[in-house]
């Protein structure tokens, strides 16, 4: 056993092998005790290094490697993330944000460094360490609903000044610090970097576009694509003397525009929260020498003080100036100041690349002191801001839209995402609903379905069947699918008869049954793909290759409503509509409910489970908001309004749902900075759920009037 443990740390293949047990298992740990999991796999790193077990050595090449992609990773991922398209709605004040909570720590740090005798250039990298900051607290504003209010949009916006600016700051320090400093040369670095970032900005954006334009649906292609110019850029901000990590991060934004939300995005994003920025969160644990970081805590305590008390300090202050300025509220400000608070992503990244940074002296650019000060920094912002943030967040307006008014044809304020209601179905662009068909025991539910919605527009019902072939259109295989769906198509068209709706079936060959089905709903302009749930929707497979259902959410133009159907749909008359906050995208969900409602003659019952902490006034305001809108619908419906506080909108959900005949889920997928991953909650719901379930999709664009 001994000799095991000793030839370990030289042994890659163990050493990779304990790295995937150590991801598998002790995040999940951390966070039952309400803990980062990324702070357990720092933990992990320290236990099993050179001061632990030492088990794993940080001088591993392979480890080495590893690391370093998922620091490149790390901050790939942080540019991929930005939402480019919100930032842009309040663009003004999330730069007026951005400026603030980066001028003011980056003061406050240069005063922490000169005071305990740093050069001017560390003083000034310790500043931009304290100048960025990572959305930890992200999810927990997702939860509540209140991303749309403008103060959080703010300070999502802000990210990209801030993060973008930190990196910058120490490109050019680690530039300084590696040789002779003159003006002329710093003018040089600064050009450089200038024509570096338009190249990436710019020219990876139009390549990508050009690329996947190119190979349509090849998503291995695009997915290795996608990689090179992350790490092409790495490589290109290397031979220009800036760190990697600058690089990463403007590819993650040059490319954004490009991969969209679709799946290639969705494994980009799996690979390295899944596997490359563990590693580097492990590895950081590696780097941590433990006595020297209890001597830190002893004898540099009051450098540890000075950073972590001036971080919580200055961006408390830079929330408190845009708070004034803009004239938010004070539980407005503290949710800014909260969000902006934790140190992980950029800051992490930043300071192992300075303390890596040496010069011709062999001199660090900043030492360990103010490595393991910033691991300090680490650890309290990233349980204390998420905190702080569940604390402060609920107290935010439940009633905000979170978009522009805009007047309807007859003059009526309405918000944008709520469309007016066509009074029928037209000849030249009816309503139509695409069914796929290829499981024949849930085929008459399904076609049911459509037919209610069909029949309600005067529409067209559209079953169709996909043959899945690639090359060859004489393979035997090919003839049976054939064969096989035509079959089905005939069942359904007896059933479309049945059911009094006008039927056109169709059958497609394609290599890739999601983006047949796509196509065929973009070629008959549908309005609406109605499709059955299967139990492969979710799994490891799924999540590597995607799913069919994940496919057609991604690609298609229309709606996606995802089924399971478990009753006849004609005598569904009590229907839950779970509804966390009002936006556009929820508005759309609505109309949808509100459709299947009227044409069944049912009640649509509205759930929205808020914070046990939210007040009564916010929970009033927010029930008059709604009533409000729903006044103002095109589809006048019988409804009620629930409102529940707790803490657990799941079991809520699960507990009412026993008296209703159908639920209608929304389903979204989001990731937050770093790799922590936010579980889809319609999936979760539907295996606990007992009734039937239709799970609401949205397309990143749309054009039907009624369901947008």
């Amino acid at each position: 056993m001994e000799q095991l443990l000793s030839a370990t740390p030289q042994n890659p293949l163990i050493a990779f092998t304990v790295v995937l047990l150590v991801i598998l298992t002790i995040p999940p740990l951390f966070e039952r005790f309400r803990l980062p999991g990324l702070v357990g796999l720092l933990v992990a790193g320290v236990v099993l290094g050179q001061d632990g077990l030492h088990i794993l050595s940080q001088e591993s090449e392979s480890f080495k490697l590893l690391s370093d992609i998922g620091k490149i990773y790390l901050m790939f991922v942080a540019g991929l993330e930005i939402d480019l398209v919100q930032f842009h709605k309040t663009r003004n004040r999330s730069l007026a944000f951005g400026v603030s909570t980066f001028a003011v720590p980056m003061a406050i740090g240069i005063v922490v460094g000169k005071g305990f005798g740093f050069s001017w250039n560390t003083a000034v990298l310790i500043g931009s360490l304290l100048a960025s900051h990572t959305l930890l607290g992200f999810p927990i504003v997702q939860r509540l609903g209140v991303v749309q209010t403008e103060a959080v949009m703010v300070t999502i916006g802000a990210t990209i000044f801030t993060d973008i600016a930190a990196l910058l700051v120490l490109a050019v320090c680690v530039a300084i610090h590696a040789g002779s400093f003159s003006l002329g040369s710093l003018v040089l670095q600064l050009l450089a970097l200038a024509i570096y970032s338009f190249i990436v900005l710019v020219g990876f954006d139009l390549v990508g576009k050009e690329y996947f334009r190119r190979t349509g649906d090849e998503q291995s292609n695009q997915f290795l694509f996608i990689l090179l110019a992350v790490f092409l850029a790495a490589v290109g901000a290397q031979v220009i003397n800036i760190d990697k990590i600058v690089g990463a991060f403007l590819a993650g934004l040059a490319v954004n525009d490009v991969v969209g939300k679709g799946p290639v995005k969705e494994k980009v994003e799996f690979l390295g929260s899944t596997l490359f920025i563990p590693f580097f969160f492990v590895g950081m644990g590696l780097l941590l020498d433990l006595p020297a970081f209890t001597q830190t805590l002893s004898s540099n305590l009051p450098l540890v003080i000075a950073i972590v008390g001036g971080l919580i300090l200055a961006k408390f202050l830079a929330a408190a100036v845009i708070k004034f300025l803009f004239r938010y509220s004070w539980f407005e400000g503290l949710t800014m100041w909260s969000l902006s608070l934790p140190q992980v992503a950029a800051t992490l990244a930043a300071a192992v690349a300075a303390y890596e940074a040496q010069n011709t002296l062999g001199e660090r650019l900043i030492n360990a002191n103010v490595l393991n000060s910033v691991i300090v920094l680490m650890v309290v912002t990233s349980i204390l801001g998420p905190l702080l943030t569940a604390q402060f967040a609920p107290k935010l307006s439940l009633a905000s839209p979170g978009a522009d008014p805009t007047l309807s044809e007859d003059g009526t304020l309405i918000p944008d995402g709520w469309l007016p209601l066509p009074g029928q179905s037209d000849l030249i662009n009816p309503f139509k609903v695409i069914v796929p068909v290829y499981n024949p025991n849930t085929l008459r539910y399904l076609m049911e379905m459509g037919a209610i919605l069909t029949r309600y527009e005067s529409g067209i019902l559209i079953p169709m069947a996909i043959a899945k072939a690639h090359v060859h259109m004489d393979d035997p295989q090919l003839n049976r699918q054939l064969h096989q769906g035509q079959m089905l198509l005939d069942q359904a068209k007896s059933m479309g008869q049945e059911f009094q709706v006008r039927t056109q079936s169709t059958i497609r060959i394609d290599d890739d049954v999601a983006m047949g089905i796509s196509r065929t709903a973009k070629e008959k302009n549908a309005s609406l793909i109605v499709m059955g749930w299967n139990e492969n929707t979710t799994g490891l497979r799924a999540k590597l290759f995607g799913s069919v259902i994940d496919g057609v959410f991604w690609s298609a133009h229309c709606p996606v409503a995802v089924m399971r159907l478990l009753d006849d749909p004609a005598e569904f008359r009590r229907i839950l509509l779970p509804l966390k906050n009002i936006t556009p995208q929820s508005l759309k969900i609505l109309q949808f409910a509100q459709l299947f409602a009227n044409a069944n003659q049912a009640i649509l019952t509205l759930l929205h489970v808020c914070d046990p902490h939210t007040s009564a006034e916010q929970i009033a305001q927010f029930k008059d908001g709604l009533g409000q809108l729903l006044a103002q619908s095109p589809l006048q419906t019988e409804y009620q309004i629930k409102i529940v506080t707790h803490d657990d909108a799941a079991k809520v959900i699960i507990r009412a749902a026993h008296t209703f005949d159908l639920v209608v889920l929304r389903s979204f997928r989001r990731r937050t900075a770093g790799g922590a991953t936010v579980s889809d909650l319609s999936e979760s719901l539907l295996r606990q759920l007992s009734c039937s379930v239709v799970i609401f999709g949205e397309p990143l664009v749309s054009h039907h009037p009624l369901l947008g």
